[in-house]
């Protein structure tokens, strides 16, 4: 309701039994806040119907003229859920509701919060409108926190995991620097229950990082996810050839390559590897030394020779013929 058409409370013939209850700031308020005659209103009834705890239609209408003029008061949004639940009232309804208010909203988390509510009560059916709601959001803001969170629940509580990981990758092939997403496929392999958790989606998973890393070797996150592939089975990683192959292929093509020195320093420092023979071989200080210099002190320091040593450091002459 716009400030064009509304009309005044004492107006309105439905409402000539509330007494309004002025905000009460004390005698001499310090500084007092300049509230628009509209707000003031619409607040001094809001407060008078609150205090008679009257659950009405009337009283559910007020709260949406409420969150019209501020929609982060949590009080208001707490009190139109005990009126819905008190009228029984439609939550389709309350869905439609929800979506003429969404786009001014997408950050405010009393929204979020009475959406899931309201997506609860609904149960299972609400899974499909809720997913598309996000995808919405995401279309103007993809790295939408409650979004993103909100989606997370939905899948947990309410179902839809089909075509999740393919969202991702829609996602990725989009944007491949989109953290969230990243972080939303974890979340799909990790949790989703008809995939069998991680180890069963490891090395589909690892191949499709490794070439994310190629297409985009200073991008963060496939780093960042390539580990977390790994985290609760660093020995496994240790003795990744593959992994170890895509290290040295973006240290060949850049010297300077933090993300790639930065996992070989972590491997070598965890000690046993494999070199590609198969031979199993212990981390030489040095190769650690070359690669931390290169870390510490930028591509100058990390030459074709010293390329040579960390490279003989990580696998040990015996398992890579590097002269």
């Amino acid at each position: 309701m716009t400030n064009d058409n509304w009309v005044p409370f004492n107006e309105r013939p439905d409402w000539d039994d509330i007494e309004p209850v002025p905000q009460d700031d004390g005698p001499h308020p310090v500084v007092p806040i300049s509230y628009t005659e509209h707000f003031r209103e619409v607040m001094d009834y809001f407060r008078a119907i609150l205090a008679k705890d009257e659950r009405s239609l009337r009283a559910l209408q007020l709260t949406a003229e409420v969150i019209s003029l501020n929609s982060a008061n949590y009080t208001v949004w707490h009190f139109r859920r005990l009126v819905l639940e008190a009228l029984d009232y439609d939550l389709e309804e309350e869905s439609i509701f929800l979506e003429t208010i969404a786009e001014m909203n997408y950050k405010n988390y009393q929204f979020w919060q009475h959406r899931r509510w309201v997506a609860q009560k609904r149960a299972s059916v609400a899974a499909p409108d809720e997913l598309k709601y996000t995808e919405v959001v995401f279309n103007d803001d993809s790295k939408n926190y409650h979004a993103w969170s909100h989606r997370q629940w939905v899948l947990l509580n309410l179902g839809g995991w089909e075509g999740e990981l393919e969202y991702c990758s829609k996602l990725l092939s989009q944007d491949i620097y989109n953290n969230s997403a990243w972080n939303q496929r974890y979340f799909v392999i990790t949790k989703d229950p008809s995939r069998g958790g991680l180890q069963a989606m490891l090395e589909s998973e690892v191949q499709y990082t490794l070439l994310a890393i190629r297409q985009a070797p200073s991008n963060e996150s496939p780093w960042r996810y390539l580990r977390g592939l790994f985290k609760d089975d660093k020995l496994n990683l240790l003795t990744r050839n593959d992994v170890i192959t895509v290290c040295l292929e973006q240290l060949a093509e850049e010297e300077s390559s933090v993300h790639a020195l930065n996992l070989l320093l972590d491997l070598m420092a965890s000690g046993l590897v494999t070199g590609r023979g198969g031979e199993q071989c212990f981390r030489k200080p040095e190769g650690c030394k070359v690669i931390s210099e290169g870390l510490n002190q930028g591509a100058a320091s990390v030459t074709p020779q010293s390329h040579k040593r960390y490279v003989k450091g990580f696998y040990g002459r015996r398992c890579m013929n590097v002269d």
